[in-house]
């Protein structure tokens, strides 16, 4: 069980609350997908990916990514037990555990960018651990 500080708590709160979601969603599923194209053979169904600009133009891709972000809400109610929260649904996805942390990694750059100057070290310490514990939630079939 991973132990919240009231103050991490806070920020966490803060900044999803906070989140354009169909801004931030799909900005960091289409980083993802741009920065490590390996990602994108889970998304063949989403037409043309077969590069930068046909990612960015591609509806699927923005609306997938606003999912991604929506589905974080189920760890945001339940930070006490975000493994239990995800359990069935990690065993649904089928997708190599690595690659939730690489879009975990561009939804950090995302955010930190959106926040700006506000995007402090505590901010990315507490977002980083609770994306960290998202990811691992996630994965956990494959441990």
């Amino acid at each position: 069980m991973v132990v919240w500080t009231d103050q991490e708590r806070a920020i966490i709160d803060n900044i999803f609350s906070n989140l354009d979601y169909e801004d931030v969603g799909s900005k960091a599923l289409i980083r993802c997908l741009i920065v490590y194209p390996w990602t994108q053979r889970y998304f063949s169904s989403f037409g043309n990916l077969y590069n930068a600009e046909a990612i960015r133009n591609n509806p699927n891709v923005a609306k997938h990514g606003v999912t991604v972000l929506h589905g974080l809400d189920r760890a945001l109610k339940n930070m006490d037990n975000i493994k239990e929260e995800y359990k069935k649904h990690s065993e649904k996805l089928h997708v190599d555990p690595d690659n939730f942390k690489l879009l975990s990694d561009c939804l950090t750059v995302v955010i930190a960018g959106k926040l700006g100057s506000k995007f402090t070290p505590e901010y990315q310490a507490a977002l980083q651990k609770f994306l960290a514990v998202v990811v691992s939630a996630l994965g956990r079939q494959y441990h």
